[in-house]
């Protein structure tokens, strides 16, 4: 249903899964013959574990127990880690799908060459977006290791947070990939960490969104990461109900096949002129 929805989106593209798959393939292929790459991955990993015990730890022994929506109450560490599971997908997902992209497709020319082949500029935005998961699921997969150990989660919720962390990756990907097709220079991506950086301090991340000022809590309900966030948490802490299951998964779908469709049209406009 989602392939059908973002192929409407990206109206009059065609779209073959073999073809998209075949980007994710050569980038695969080349993360396999980079050997510094797995540092990239490895420190991709390893920053919201070091937030998780310097913030969840240390900042937890002085903020004490958190009081969730129901009542229920749980150590800070327990309410930071998901959320800092939803910003390393959100983190993953834009490294790839920004820069990477960016360089790609402006300075090493690379999508002119594939566009020689029958790939048309939509499976190229698919392709990247699948490598981009595959990336982001090493992190989500590990970090999740990592709070089942801790008795944050339970295996079981473990898993069902999964598929929620790679939406929020698909849905940063794809978000990101619209954003690079309209960066002009390098420095124009210090935007681009702002806006990052200030999603991961204000979409409830360390605090309730209800702790702030009404006009901001306002400001932050329509951020995506805010909805990840509510997503993730609420099912690792078993805090959501099925009308915010459908509305949190249902904006994140919305975002995504936003941006994918954006990005198409305009790499189909700058590269196929």
């Amino acid at each position: 249903m989602v392939t059908t929805m973002l192929t409407r989106a990206i109206a009059g593209s065609e779209l073959s899964p073999r073809r998209a798959g075949a980007v994710t393939e050569r980038n695969l292929v080349a993360f396999r013959a980079g050997g510094t790459y797995w540092w990239l991955v490895i420190s991709g990993f390893a920053e919201p574990l070091l937030y998780l015990f310097a913030i969840g730890w240390g900042v937890g022994a002085l903020v004490g127990d958190m009081t969730l929506a129901d009542g229920t109450t749980v150590s800070y560490l327990t309410f930071l880690a998901p959320a800092l599971l939803a910003a390393a997908a959100m983190n993953g997902a834009i490294a790839e799908s920004t820069m990477n992209f960016f360089a790609k497709m402006k300075f090493s020319k690379l999508y002119d060459s594939v566009l020689n082949t029958p790939v048309t500029p939509a499976e190229i935005a698919f392709g990247e977006l699948g490598w981009a998961m595959l990336r982001g699921a090493m992190y989500t997969a590990a970090f999740l290791v990592v709070m089942v150990a801790m008795d944050i989660t339970s295996p079981l919720r473990a898993l069902a947070a999964l598929p929620a962390a790679l939406l929020v990756g698909f849905a940063f990907g794809g978000l990101g990939m619209a954003l690079a097709t309209l960066m002009r220079t390098w420095q124009d991506f210090d935007y681009v960490g702002i806006l990052q950086f200030g999603l991961f301090l204000f979409s409830g991340t360390f605090v309730p969104v209800s702790s702030y000022p009404v006009a901001l809590q306002v400001v932050v309900q329509v951020t995506p990461l805010y909805h990840g966030v509510e997503l993730i948490r609420g099912i690792a802490l078993n805090q959501l109900s099925w009308a915010g299951l459908a509305w949190h998964t249902g904006y994140l779908l919305l975002a995504t096949i936003l941006g994918l469709a954006i990005a198409a049209r305009r790499m189909t406009r700058m590269l196929c002129k």
